[in-house]
C-alpha cells in the first residue's frame, strides 16, 4: 500500500501488488501525481539503481498507462558521456532497454566509426515512456509533446546529477528540448559544443531514426556521414577533457 498526499491534506492510499514496497510519497501538483526524490537519491552520490527503481513508478503524465514499462537509461555510472534520445520505440518498450531496435543499431555502428565504446557510455531518452497508436496489431510511435517532455525531465535531471558526464549528446529535437530545457533547433546547433551548468558541454545532432527515414541511399549515406563526424567531434571533446583533468 502507499500513501499519497494532496494539498488539501488528505491522505490516500492505493492498493500495490503484493510484494512491492513502496518507494516514494508522491505529491499531487498541477493536476498530476509527482514522484519526488527520495532521500537516499538526494545525497551525493546518486545511485542510479535507486532511480531506476524509483522511475519504475512515475505517474508524472499519462503515458505509462499504455506503456508496458519505463525504459530508464543504461550504462556505467561513471561514464563521460550521456547520450540522450527522444523515448523508446516498440522494441525498447517491450526490452525494458534503450536503443534496441533499428536506431539503436544505427547508433552503435556510428559510435564505433567515430571510436567510441557504447559499454563506457550512458545511454537514456527524454521520455522514459513509449507513446504510440495502435494501428491494428502495429503500434505507431508518436512524438512526445512539451508537457509529456517536462513532466519527464526530472529523471534526465536526477540522472544528469547521479553520472556527472563531460559530455552530453542530444540526439534530436525532443533531446534538444529535454537538455536545453527549451525548444533547440537542431542544425542552427549542431556541431558545435555548447556550454551547460557544472562545466559540463554539449552536443547536438540528430536522432538516429532520421537516417532510417531518408528517401533514398544517397541521401542516407550523407546523413550518416554528418551523423559519424557530430561524433567525432563528441569523442576529440573527452579526449580534450580527459587531458585536462
Amino acid at each position: 500500500m502507499i500513501f499519497m498526499s494532496n494539498p488539501n491534506g488528505i491522505e490516500r492510499n492505493l492498493l500495490r501488488p503484493a510484494g512491492i514496497e513502496p518507494l516514494a510519497v508522491m505529491t499531487f501538483l498541477n493536476g498530476d501525481w509527482k514522484t519526488p526524490m527520495t532521500t537516499a537519491s538526494r545525497m551525493s552520490g546518486l545511485s542510479l539503481k535507486i532511480l531506476r527503481q524509483e522511475a519504475r513508478h512515475c505517474r508524472a503524465c499519462h503515458l505509462w498507462k499504455n506503456a508496458t514499462q519505463t525504459v530508464f537509461g543504461e550504462g556505467p555510472q561513471n561514464a563521460q558521456m550521456m547520450l540522450v534520445g527522444e523515448q523508446p520505440g516498440d522494441k525498447e518498450d517491450l526490452a525494458g532497454k534503450p536503443f534496441v531496435g533499428p536506431a539503436g543499431l544505427m547508433l552503435d555502428r556510428a559510435l564505433e566509426e567515430a571510436g567510441i565504446d557504447r559499454r563506457k557510455v550512458y545511454v537514456t531518452n527524454a521520455v522514459k515512456h513509449f507513446k504510440f497508436v495502435q494501428r491494428g496489431k502495429i503500434r505507431l510511435h508518436q512524438k512526445p509533446n512539451t508537457a509529456e517532455i517536462k513532466a519527464c525531465r526530472q529523471w534526465y535531471e536526477r540522472e544528469l546529477a547521479a553520472i556527472k558526464p563531460a559530455l552530453v549528446v542530444a540526439m534530436g529535437a525532443t533531446a534538444a528540448q529535454c537538455v536545453f530545457n527549451k525548444i533547440t533547433p537542431i542544425n542552427k546547433n549542431r556541431g558545435r559544443l555548447i556550454d551547460l551548468d557544472d562545466g559540463i558541454k554539449a552536443l547536438v545532432t540528430v536522432h538516429p531514426s532520421y537516417l532510417l527515414r531518408q528517401p533514398d541511399a544517397d541521401a542516407k549515406a550523407l546523413e550518416y556521414a554528418r551523423f559519424v563526424d557530430d561524433f567525432r567531434i563528441a569523442a576529440a571533446a573527452l579526449r580534450k577533457s580527459a587531458r585536462a583533468a
